[in-house]
């Protein structure tokens, strides 16, 4: 490891060599993985037709998450932390290459997706594992700071290039690419990150099962985190239930694959601007009493899509719908703050998986309407719904004081695990 001065800056964290390997194989991981989801949405929706089967393509990454995220994670306990993620990345470019085969049968490709999306468990979970091991004191906070940066700038990127990519190369080519970013991750990981053992287990612990049930009822038996995590499942399922239907919407437009990539990058680049405004311009308690209401905000500013708006229009309010759903990253810091270190990891589960369902519920059900509807009417009518549920959490929203006390229980101390209310 490289020697860096005792005060973290950006400079700083990059002299890091096994840093670098990581932030790269995570760029290139989690850009193949929007790519995909593009070229896959409109390889379905071309075969077959179908707005619903193009949602469904779309939102079968979130599946994984719901059903088995938080058991195939404790994969990353049990092998070295660099095995976990060369294997998850080579078996990933397996899989989609497979996927991008000629005439493949639409359940088989749609199985191997499932798959692709199963692996992202272990790879996260490793890599949130080895990250503290490679960046001491403060420059590990700094670094998972980049890492939000950057998984949110990949989402940009993929989805904008994806179109375009998709367009000039066809689905099944785009597929490839995102295959070969795979290999080209795992290769990084593999030649510049140090192989340590596994790590061992100190203590007994429970059983999975049993974490998960336990975050489920400290949450919903707590009224502040109980208020946090409805307002952020709520507002992230009606807020992003159009990238589901960005193909059959970019279609209806009268334009082509690059149009979805547009569509689908819209919002992901608001949430940047919106988070990095927040972080400099917004105090602290500010952020966590403006919460509900840019949560109210990231639904209604999708309402006049409906109303027949020109290209530029429907992208500025999907900008403006992400900036405002940024309102997630303080509410997110908030929530870890409040728990105990030996219930982040269950209660990370509990939200997670809740936010993958509500998302890809929504997803779904907005493909199904677009199969009769217009898709600039489906996601306004999303935005309405939202905009309607989110208006509760302004009577019942809890004070800054609330919010930022510490919850005490008694329990046997787990390792920290944290977690991101990103939409991926």
């Amino acid at each position: 490891m490289d020697q860096v001065a005792s005060q973290p800056t950006y400079k700083n964290l990059f002299a890091y060599r096994e840093f670098r390997a990581i932030f790269i194989a995570q760029a290139l991981s989690a850009g193949g993985d929007m790519l995909a989801k593009v070229a896959v949405s409109i390889l379905v929706f071309d075969r077959t037709g179908s707005a619903l089967l193009a949602a469904a393509a779309f939102a079968i990454s979130y599946l994984p998450g719901i059903i088995g995220g938080p058991f195939l994670a404790t994969i990353a306990d049990r092998a070295p932390w660099r095995t976990t993620l060369v294997r998850c990345d080579l078996a990933r470019a397996a899989l989609i290459a497979i996927v991008a085969l000629p005439h493949i049968p639409l359940p088989i490709a749609l199985f191997l997706l499932f798959a692709v999306a199963l692996l992202s468990a272990p790879f996260e979970a490793a890599r949130s594992a080895l990250l503290p091991t490679v960046l001491p004191g403060d420059t590990y906070v700094l670094g998972v700071t980049v890492g939000n940066v950057t998984y949110q700038l990949s989402q940009v990127l993929g989805f904008a290039a994806g179109g375009a990519i998709v367009a000039a190369l066809s689905a099944r080519g785009a597929l490839l690419l995102d295959a070969a970013t795979f290999a080209l991750s795992a290769f990084f990981l593999w030649r510049y990150v140090a192989k340590r053992p596994a790590p061992t287990r100190q203590h007994v612990r429970t059983t999975i099962w049993h974490d998960t049930l336990s975050g489920l009822r400290l949450i919903a038996g707590h009224s502040v985190l109980r208020r946090i995590v409805l307002l952020a499942w709520c507002a992230s399922a009606f807020g992003f239930a159009h990238e589901g239907i960005a193909a059959p919407f970019a279609e209806a437009l009268n334009r082509g694959p690059a149009t979805a990539g547009l569509l689908l990058a819209s919002a992901p680049l608001g949430m940047v601007i919106g988070g990095l405004s927040l972080g400099r311009f917004v105090k602290p308690a500010h952020r966590l009493l403006a919460a509900p209401y840019l949560a109210v905000t990231a639904c209604l500013s999708l309402v006049p899509i409906g109303l027949g708006l020109p290209l530029v229009g429907i992208l500025f309010c999907l900008m403006i719908s992400g900036a405002a759903m940024s309102f997630m990253l303080p509410i997110n810091a908030a929530f870890n703050q409040m728990l105990p270190s030996n219930y982040r990891g269950r209660a990370a589960g509990v939200v997670i998986a809740g936010l993958m369902a509500g998302q890809g519920l929504a997803i779904l059900l907005a493909g199904a309407l677009a199969n009769r509807f217009h898709p600039a009417g489906v996601i306004s009518l999303s935005g309405a719904i939202g905009t309607g549920v989110t208006l509760i959490s302004l009577a019942t929203w809890p004070t800054v004081e609330e919010i930022t006390t510490p919850i005490t229980i008694s329990q046997p101390n787990e390792p920290e695990i944290a977690f991101s209310a990103g939409t991926q």
